[in-house]
């Protein structure tokens, strides 16, 4: 990203502890979301912004992708600090349940088309293979 200040060491360590220990509903998304799967678009996992590492991010449509899952029991407060932290750089945000995401994977994946100003239609379809 153009303009875009280099991590720091400490950072670039976060990033990577927090894609190593990702939770199932993250590993899930990100199997969906990687090399473009989802309508073309380009997604980054544990993206900084600031101080706070997204979950996810697509550049192109400026939004991003927070899953919560019980880490964020309490945390309400905090959460709402990051987000409006997010969106004073015109980034959206966009909140997802973990269990709609183990539940309710293709709404998520068209909500998330939707969000990124794409059509629910050009989520790829499993094949019928008869």
């Amino acid at each position: 990203m153009p303009g875009r200040k280099p991590l720091s060491a400490e950072q670039q360590s976060r990033a990577r502890r927090l894609r190593r220990e990702a939770t199932i509903p993250e590993r899930l998304l990100w199997s969906h979301l990687r090399r473009g799967q989802l309508g073309g678009l380009k997604f980054r996992r544990q993206f900084a912004i600031g101080p706070y590492f997204i979950d996810f991010y697509c550049h192109e449509s400026r939004l991003a992708i927070e899953l919560d899952g019980d880490s964020h029991v309490g945390r309400a407060e905090y959460d709402q600090q990051r987000t409006v932290a997010v969106e004073a750089k015109g980034i959206r945000e966009l909140r997802i349940a973990n269990d709609d995401v183990l539940q309710e994977l293709d709404s998520v994946l068209e909500g998330i088309l939707l969000a990124c100003g794409r059509r629910p239609d050009e989520l790829p379809r499993p094949s019928s293979g008869g």
